[in-house]
């Protein structure tokens, strides 16, 4: 989900990171270039994560450079009632979100990948709240889920050159621009989790050009997070 940065948006989100927790020590010394990564993201129909439906779901799985399009995934996901303009925005016509499937089915098959992947986002606090909500509501809980956030590490890199961020300097769209990656489609996904991955990339070899730093060399970042999702206990 392609955001600017909002500081009152910021301040609503920080109340769900309750569930942030120390990297697992198994986790800090993996090399970034050779963990696998899971890039998803969410359409929502609000920037509000109280408020908000997942209208879709977009994922893909990379490593080292590469993204694996033939293991990517999109659904539309069953949706009523207030939909606010994320139908016109999204591009999803109320019989499609009616016909969707429905989201536990959805986080059964994202599940599968909480152990072995990291999970990449740009707005990793945004998606991450909504998912969090709505594995509870399904009694869904998973452990140790280790994301890693696109725009923060963006923020981060923004605050050495400015004490106060240019408005939209942090959307996924200005992010690519900056590091010369071409336009990409925008309002869908799945589209949009293949450029959160590029995004990545390209993030990352600027950082890293030899491949040697760990997941704990850029937790200094706040890009790095372990979180529980989902329900506090089984």
């Amino acid at each position: 989900m392609s955001v600017q940065h909002n500081t009152s948006l910021w301040q609503r989100i920080r109340q769900w990171f309750s569930s942030k927790i120390p990297l697992p020590p198994s986790r800090k010394e993996q090399l970034l270039a050779d963990v696998p990564l899971l890039a998803v993201d969410l359409e929502l129909t609000s920037l509000d994560p109280h408020k908000a439906k997942i209208t879709s779901i977009g994922w893909v799985e990379g490593k080292a450079g590469s993204i694996e399009l033939s293991q990517c995934f999109y659904s539309v996901i069953r949706a009523s009632g207030d939909l606010a303009q994320s139908p016109v925005i999204h591009g999803l016509t109320a019989e499609e979100l009616a016909q969707g499937r429905h989201i536990n089915e959805v986080l059964a098959e994202l599940a599968e990948f909480a152990k072995t992947h990291i999970w990449v986002f740009h707005n990793a606090a945004l998606d991450t709240a909504v998912l969090s909500k709505v594995m509870a509501a399904n009694d869904i809980f998973l452990p140790n889920i280790v994301t890693l956030d696109t725009l923060k590490l963006a923020v981060h890199q923004l605050h050495k050159q400015h004490e106060v961020l240019p408005p939209n300097s942090a959307t996924l769209t200005v992010c690519r621009q900056r590091l010369n990656l071409p336009l990409a489609p925008a309002h869908n996904a799945l589209d949009d989790a293949v450029a959160t991955l590029q995004l990545w990339f390209a993030q990352y070899y600027a950082l890293d050009p030899k491949g040697q730093m760990s997941l704990q060399d850029l937790a200094h970042t706040q890009a790095i997070v372990c979180m529980n999702l989902g329900k506090t206990s089984q």
